[in-house]
């Protein structure tokens, strides 16, 4: 697997070594152009919620770590969108297909990560076009791109775009996308980065199937954002706000006024969380959401409640490790 991911990377991101040519020019395989005009014509449903999909037997086998839906939690909170699920699936046609109904079917936005290679194991855009009924169908746009930006395999010195080969019909997986004959084009796979060939293939409305090697995926939604933002609550994109108290007590010792903080504050958009921190003097509690107005408003009220003080970072008052005893 790490060897297929190497080649994944290797195929899909190239920098450019020269002016763009022709090809990249045209209004079809522009990637402004395909983003604006996603965006200026795309689903106008607002997104509140989201949830990832990650696919692949390495992720369950222990082979391979997981960063990308750590990367997208962080992502979602920096748009004010509430991360609701993530989910770890096995290259099984059944289960991708069942995760993905339910997903696009219960949160706006949706994001799946892996199995989009050109091996027999990267089923993830065949199995999502069967679950939703639809045909693969070649992307031309995307097979131009992968021609002019892929560097060619030093052992594969003869490889020919035009001959058909197996080596071609790999790659050819990798730009056989989901396509549904009702809705446009450009709202079923958009270029977001003008290095890469490999667009954001995007099926009934809201799942995007991104690749799984961790670059390509952070690289992909980062670039992703301006088709995101006109469609958030907060259009500015100022996202959700975190705010920490650091306090003394444990954490049964603070449970009575947190619990009626939460009944208080809840119904306003405000979560409040609390943190052991194992082997520490000082525990955290956390108030995030959306209106940091409101936020800042209840420091004072919650540092007096849990005999705290805020702080910007977890670790702000801890003492020398030989000093830290902890107690629940």
């Amino acid at each position: 697997m790490l060897s297929r991911l190497s080649q994944l990377t290797r195929h899909i991101s190239r920098p450019l070594a020269r002016p763009a040519s022709p090809i990249l020019s045209s209004p079809s395989l522009n990637p402004i152009s395909n983003l604006s005009a996603m965006t200026s014509a795309a689903p106008t449903s607002l997104i509140h919620t989201a949830a990832c999909l990650i696919i692949g037997d390495e992720v369950l086998g222990g082979k391979t770590i997981d960063t990308n839906s750590p990367f997208l939690a962080k992502f979602c909170f920096s748009l004010g969108i509430q991360l609701k699920r993530v989910e770890v699936v096995p290259d099984d046609e059944e289960d991708i297909m069942e995760a993905v109904r339910r997903m696009s079917s219960r949160y706006d936005f949706v994001v799946t990560s892996g199995g989009i290679g050109p091996t027999h194991d990267d089923i993830t855009y065949s199995s999502i076009a069967k679950a939703f009924n639809l045909k693969l169908e070649l992307h031309k746009p995307a097979f131009e791109r992968m021609k002019k930006l892929s560097r060619p395999h030093p052992l594969q010195p003869n490889f020919d775009w035009e001959t058909p080969s197996p080596g071609l019909t790999a790659k050819l997986r990798m730009v056989e996308l989901p396509f549904d004959p009702k809705i446009p084009a450009e709202h079923q796979a958009v270029f977001v980065a003008d290095d890469m060939w490999v667009p954001v293939a995007v099926v009934n409305g809201n799942v995007h199937i991104l690749p799984g090697v961790p670059r390509l995926f952070e690289k992909l939604l980062e670039n992703l954002k301006p088709a995101l933002v006109p469609r958030l609550s907060d259009p500015e994109g100022k996202g959700t706000f975190r705010l920490m108290i650091s306090t003394p007590l444990p954490e049964s010792a603070v449970a009575p006024y947190l619990t009626t903080l939460a009944e208080k504050v809840e119904s306003k958009g405000v979560k409040v969380g609390s943190y052991p921190r194992w082997g520490k003097k000082r525990n955290t509690v956390t108030l995030v959401g959306t209106d940091k107005e409101l936020i800042e408003s209840l420091v004072k009220e919650v540092e007096v409640g849990v005999q705290g003080v805020r702080v910007s970072k977890e670790d702000e008052l801890d003492l020398p490790e030989a000093d830290q005893v902890y107690s629940q």
